[in-house]
């Protein structure tokens, strides 16, 4: 089941239970954990989804005991995301601080979320760094969303978590809903520097159009209906445009943004130099050096290989991060790596092995091949060469 069915599952469900979820212990076991779940996380897994999770800068209560937040989420057993929990019938929002204040002492961790389990709001530091914002970034409704919102949820699956990708995508839609505000205020009542601004621009046509002398109050009186009739015709004229080329042209699904390579620093340093706590280990490294092994054989392609790791995976490409090809996932209790080619492609070549259609995708994801060791790497050397040679054929 792909990701977009997972969150449509969890949706029909929670639709049809809500209305019967009282109190907030309810909401987080029957509305909450489908959600994380759905978003490829391991609920039964107290390292992964850690309960009741307790911070360093935790404080008393009137009982004497110390503030939690109810979910801590954690990849390769660093915290990524904080959540905390209102009841169905509250408003999500983090009223009390504890949230607050615990992503302000968890540096790791870049996100928080406060939801009742219908609504979910997504904070991160876009104000000041280590800092959680006010307001959230990005706000999902299970009751009612888009695909453009199931686009920017899958920046938050397991498989695709990284702070760079969410950090540029927090900006863009922050920046983009206050931009389209300040324009729509504009465009409904046209400010007198406008109107002063695109008068003096007249001199740019031919004919004599120009406006000889000061534009004064009056003139700007004048032309404030002509101003605000001419950005309704441009309006409607851009709208009748852009239905008509994209009934012309087949539709095309949308694509997440990755980020820069530029952003990309060698130290493992994330926006304003704040540290993302990424180990890379030996076991990937090793995992690399076999890799390199294996695609230095190919008789086509001679790609030199570079890797870059985040909290999530361990990935590897062709000299820039888009044009990867494999993801490895080493865990002490899970192992495995994920490609870029169909399952069909995938499973005479892994015989043998544990082999899933990945439920959520970036940049191309499509499978999964589960391993025990990266020894196991050597037996699957010709898969691992498919997909290099793949990739490699697109460059």
């Amino acid at each position: 089941m792909g990701f977009v069915e997972d969150i449509t599952k969890v949706a029909v469900q929670v639709r049809k239970n809500a209305d019967l979820v009282v109190g907030e212990q309810a909401t987080k076991l029957q509305l909450i954990l489908p959600f994380l779940q759905a978003l490829g996380y391991d609920i039964w897994d107290p390292s992964e989804v850690i309960p009741e999770s307790i911070s360093d800068a935790a404080t008393k209560k009137k009982a004497g005991q110390l503030e939690k937040v109810d979910y801590a989420i954690a990849i390769n057993d660093t915290i990524v995301m904080l959540l905390e929990a209102k009841a169905r019938n509250e408003k999500p929002e983090p009223h009390s601080g504890q949230l607050c204040r615990y992503f302000n002492a968890k540096l790791s961790a870049k996100v928080g979320i406060c939801t009742n389990g219908v609504e979910y709001r997504f904070f991160t530091d876009l104000g000041h760094e280590n800092m959680m914002d006010k307001e959230p970034f990005f706000i999902f409704n299970l009751f009612d969303y888009q695909p453009k919102d199931l686009e920017s949820l899958k920046l938050f699956h397991r498989d695709n978590f990284d702070t760079f990708a969410i950090k540029i995508e927090a900006e863009e839609m922050v920046f983009v809903k206050r931009m389209a505000i300040l324009i729509g205020n504009l465009l409904k009542d046209p400010s007198d520097d406008l109107i002063r601004f695109l008068i003096g621009e007249f001199s740019q046509f031919d004919g004599g159009y120009a406006i000889v002398g000061k534009i004064t109050s009056k003139k700007i009186q004048q032309f404030k209906p002509i101003t605000k009739k001419a950005i309704q015709t441009c309006l409607l004229e851009l709208m009748t445009r852009s239905l008509t080329q994209e009934m012309q042209q087949p539709s095309s699904l949308a694509t997440l943004p990755t980020p820069p390579d530029s952003t990309l620093d060698d130290d493992d340093s994330g926006p304003n130099g704040s540290a993302l706590e990424i180990v890379t280990t030996e076991e990937e490294l090793a995992a690399f050096e076999k890799l390199k092994a294996i695609t230095a054989t190919s008789p086509a392609y001679k790609f030199e290989l570079n890797h870059r790791d985040t909290v999530s995976y361990f990935g590897i490409n062709l000299g820039k991060t888009t044009w990867w090809f494999l993801r490895f996932y080493l865990t002490p209790k899970k192992k495995s790596f994920i490609t870029r080619l169909p399952l069909e492609e995938i499973q005479p070549l892994a015989a043998g092995f544990e082999v899933q259609e990945v439920s959520a995708s970036l940049g191309g994801a499509a499978s999964r091949v589960v391993i025990s060791d990266i020894s196991d790497l050597d037996k699957l050397a010709p898969l691992l060469l498919k997909c290099y040679e793949t990739e490699a054929a697109k460059h």
